[in-house]
């Protein structure tokens, strides 16, 4: 299987769930500011600090937006696609 190909169908299952959750939160927006703060450090944190793992996530647009909007399991995913 192609990794790009993986890493789209992943991407759109996660879009999918973090919708249906903040979907059925009782405060929808303090939720969203939630998921996007914590993913974005942690996007930051295993940019800054990932290269003690063998982790290697760059700062760009598509993880930056992703981050924000996904919060962490865009994170985890990038991290699992990084070792495939």
């Amino acid at each position: 299987m192609d990794s790009e190909w993986i890493f789209r169908v992943l991407c759109v299952s996660v879009i999918l769930i973090m919708g249906i959750y903040y979907f059925r939160r009782e405060k929808k927006l303090l939720s969203f500011f939630t998921g996007a703060v914590t993913g974005s450090a942690a996007l930051f944190l295993l940019n800054k600090y990932g290269e003690i793992l063998g982790i290697v996530i760059p700062l760009n647009l598509f993880n930056i937006s992703g981050s924000l909007i996904l919060g962490v399991p865009f994170v985890l995913f990038l991290v699992i696609m990084n070792f495939l």
